[in-house]
């Protein structure tokens, strides 16, 4: 047994220091960027920002939409061949989505069975999504996943530390997707107390990420989770990340799946975790007698039309950018400076806005 005293911090323990900038405008600010890869001959170019692949938010509805933007959709681990070969039918932008399975059997031969269909020539990302990115079986399923995609970029998590991190990019993987716990629908600290701050995590994991690198490229990581406000997504940029992931920031809106609830006159959408009961009932027709379920069922109020959250996101990055006086979106890191707050007093200021 060991104690690690030494403080770890999440997004909402830190604010970003302004500094003197010489930007005329939020226009000026370059919020795409161009990505080279460890493994991969890709280059990849767009804004590094990818919807969570969640049921909700993973969807079809939702790539047409952000591929508008060139943002990246992870589509959830559901949907068939059938189901791909339609949707392809009508969409051709290989950049903006990515292919997500898990390590089962099955989903390796899925992984397989979208080879030899030719559907995954319609993706330039694959994601390698467990909740528990530690077990040795999971660098061997990235190994083979080389192996079988050598063009593609891999990515591969969860995970929450720099070790772990570097084995998995040096098994494989072009992008570790950083995060243990952290989502709003995620239980796992509480269920199983296995966790680490997001922020923290995200600066240790991108500083051993990119340490990794070759004639080709670097290793990248992607912030996965815990992203309550358009700020913890600067924040994340600021510590490191080269991609964000969010779930429930994409979710509660018009064009995402799941019921619209009306309760007590409001209007609410359905949010789920991957791991939660529901979503092991409706996807695998039951929950397994062996696993306990690390995910939560909710319904957030409606928020309306996406398009206009996006807009909101985009122009709060740039608005970061003025503020500590960064011309790209690559720059983030190295123009920031994190101030660590009082939590009970940021956590009463938010609680007050909102009865407010």
């Amino acid at each position: 047994m060991r104690i690690l005293d030494d403080i770890k911090l999440d997004y909402q323990d830190v604010l970003l220091r302004p500094k003197r900038s010489t930007l005329q405008s939020r226009k000026d600010v370059i919020l795409e960027r161009s990505f080279v890869f460890y493994h991969s001959p890709k280059i990849w170019t767009g804004i590094p920002i990818m919807s969570a692949n969640m049921a909700t938010c993973g969807t079809f509805e939702i790539a047409k939409i952000f591929s508008h933007y060139k943002m990246i959709t992870a589509f959830h681990k559901y949907y068939t061949i059938k189901d791909y070969q339609k949707f392809f039918k009508t969409f051709n932008n290989p950049d903006y989505v990515c292919y997500t399975l898990g390590i089962r059997d099955k989903d390796i031969n899925q992984l397989k069975l979208m080879k030899k269909n030719g559907l995954l020539k319609k993706f330039s990302f694959i994601c390698l999504d467990v909740p528990n990115g530690y077990l040795q079986s999971f660098l061997e399923v990235i190994k083979n996943a080389r192996k079988m995609c050598p063009t593609h970029i891999i990515i591969a998590g969860n995970v929450v530390t720099n070790e772990i991190t570097e084995e998995i990019i040096l098994a494989g993987a072009d992008i570790v997707k950083i995060g243990i716990g952290p989502g709003s629908v995620c239980t796992t600290r509480k269920m199983t107390g296995v966790g680490y701050p997001q922020l923290s995590a995200v600066i240790e994991c991108a500083d051993s990420a990119h340490g990794i690198a070759n004639t080709r490229g670097v290793g990248r990581i992607i912030a996965d989770g815990g992203q309550q406000y358009p700020s913890d997504v600067a924040k994340a940029f600021c510590g490191g990340a080269d991609f964000n992931m969010c779930g429930s920031l994409f979710s509660g809106f018009e064009q995402n799946a799941g019921e619209t609830v009306i309760k007590e006159g409001k209007k609410f959408k359905e949010y789920f975790g991957s791991s939660s009961n529901k979503a092991m009932q409706d996807f695998y027709g039951q929950k397994d007698a062996h696993r306990a379920s690390e995910g939560r069922y909710t319904l957030i109020p409606h928020k309306g039309d996406i398009h206009e959250f996006i807009q909101d996101l985009m122009g709060s990055l740039r608005s970061t950018a003025t503020y500590i006086g960064a011309r790209q979106l690559k720059e983030f890191p190295k123009r920031a400076t994190f101030l660590k707050v009082n939590r009970q007093l940021t956590t009463y200021l938010e609680k007050y806005d909102e009865e407010k």
